[in-house]
């Protein structure tokens, strides 16, 4: 039997459920805030500066920012992320994943707090770069870590509410924001901002409680320790478990595999068709995740409902905060239900129905901009607003992360990850900067654009998405060369009846 069919079915027949689990119960409360948490930075980001436009103090502070002004203020978030990406996976492969963690946290408090104390323009938008430069190194980290220290029967899930908790940031920035609007002093905005080093001092305090990445100790020659890890977190301390030895022998062998093919320079990735391939994918990943229409929903929510009629900011406070709640609920659904189906079949649901939502969202914008009387136009727009949290949700949030981190193998999974965030960071660039000077200038026809992207998408997934579902990373790290996959197998099931073939007071 393929050593790879063993260690899925053991997994399998593990009918424990985690919380069950002492010390795998433990492992996921940990992961929680050092890994899963990354993400409520972005989340409190995004739609910090979408009620920081609906707060009178900082519109008068910063002299009504519209148009390109606000376009870099928003921006340089990602402009910092593109500038970090290039040394993020020497940092994350070099040091490890939770030292990586550490340090991009560090940068992100630095950057809170110097946006809490903007005196003026600049001040302010280099504060946001320093925090973009801090979070793809926790991004890239945290979702490794995720994929790498979680029992197989729950990586799935854990990487899907990895993104989910992009809304638990949102839902607190957008009710600080509509709890400090009135507020007539600076800190109605100076409040929100400070809030923002919250998800980063968690990481901080709580990563010395979570153990290292196995994959990465056994990179670097520490294999009793991470068998030690995966004794205590996958078996609970049962150090003659069938699971653990074969989930350890798979691991080792094939980054034994991995190293004799791996050459870990950017350019040496773009050597051999399949690792293009995955490129291709993480490439569009990143686009696909920005270019989507949500950058509209994330950042300029206010000028949309401007476009509509809606003007009060109260009411618009009021609807950024229902939307985040709203799509923090469908997403964490979606996160602990759509893992359970086909990876591909979930994107081309996704991507059609964005598709049919956002063409519906234009046709109600065009109608409102033809007759600025149609209140039945204006609040179906803010319907299809409410409708596309779940569509975009379904995969491009619940899927993402879990796809990429069975995409690529681990020798290249910091590289891979980083690509998707380099491209998702340019498009997000471009899009905080861009939004705010279409939707001023072009109203609805500005949305055409994203049809015509989002119709693009459907037929990129349809073609070139591979199948990674219900696999280990291991049996997928081979996923696009047939050759070393055989010989991949060969190896582990040759470690695996020696171990069997041992006397019973020798083995492990």
């Amino acid at each position: 039997m393929s050593p790879n069919v063993i260690v899925s079915q053991l997994a399998a027949l593990d009918t424990t459920p985690w919380y069950q689990k002492p010390n795998l119960r433990m492992l996921y409360f940990i992961i929680f805030p050092t890994c899963i948490g990354v993400e409520m930075t972005s989340g409190f980001d995004s739609s910090m500066m979408n009620g920081l436009q609906a707060v009178d103090s900082w519109d008068a502070f910063y002299n009504s920012p519209r148009s390109t002004l606000l376009g870099v203020m928003s921006a340089m978030y990602s402009a910092g992320a593109i500038v970090a990406l290039p040394i993020v996976p020497w940092v994350t492969d070099g040091l490890g994943r939770r030292r990586a963690i550490v340090f991009g946290s560090v940068l992100m408090i630095i950057g809170a707090i110097l946006q809490t104390a903007a005196q003026n323009f600049a001040m302010f938008v280099i504060a946001r770069f320093i925090i973009g430069t801090g979070i793809p190194f926790a991004i890239v980290a945290a979702s490794s870590l995720i994929g790498e220290l979680g029992h197989p029967k729950e990586r799935a899930v854990l990487g899907s509410l990895f993104n989910s908790c992009y809304f638990i940031g949102a839902i607190v920035a957008a009710g600080v924001t509509l709890g400090t609007f009135k507020m007539p002093s600076n800190w109605g905005w100076r409040i929100p901002s400070l809030l923002q080093i919250l998800p980063s001092i968690l990481q901080i305090t709580f990563i010395f409680f979570l153990p290292e990445s196995p994959r990465w100790l056994i990179s670097k020659g520490r294999g009793e320790e991470a068998l030690a890890i995966l004794v205590k977190y996958h078996a609970e301390g049962d150090t003659e478990s069938e699971f653990v030895k074969a989930e350890y022998v798979q691991i080792e062998k094939t980054l034994e595999l991995e190293k004799e093919s791996a050459h870990i320079g950017w350019l040496d990735m773009l050597k051999t068709s399949g690792m293009r391939r995955r490129l291709l994918i993480a490439a569009f990943l990143g686009l696909a995740t920005q270019w989507s229409g949500n950058g509209l929903t994330s950042y300029f929510l206010a000028r949309i409902l401007d476009n509509v009629g809606v003007t009060n900011n109260r009411t618009k406070n009021l609807i950024n905060l229902a939307n985040t709640c709203w799509g923090f609920l469908n997403a964490t659904f979606l996160a602990l239900t759509v893992t359970k189906n086909k990876r591909r079949t979930m994107y081309l649901a996704c991507t059609i129905s964005l598709l049919v939502v956002f063409t519906a969202w234009t046709v109600a914008s065009a109608r409102y901009a033809i007759d600025n009387t149609d209140q039945a136009a204006s609040r179906a727009v803010i319907a299809f607003i409410f409708l596309y949290s779940p569509c975009y949700n379904m995969a491009f949030n619940a899927l993402t992360y879990t796809f990429l981190v069975e995409l690529f193998p681990f020798h290249v999974r910091a590289k891979g990850i980083s690509i998707f965030q380099w491209w998702g960071r340019m498009a997000g660039f471009f899009n905080q900067f861009v939004n705010p000077i279409g939707i001023a200038n072009a109203g609805w026809k500005y949305y055409i654009s994203y049809c015509v992207f989002l119709a693009f998408e459907v037929v990129f997934v349809f073609f070139l998405f591979p199948e990674t579902g219900q696999r280990s990373l291991e049996e997928l790290a081979f996923l696009y060369e047939g050759d070393e996959l055989l010989e991949q197998k060969k190896r582990v099931e040759k470690e695996i009846k020696q171990e069997n073939d041992l006397p019973e007071e020798k083995k492990v």
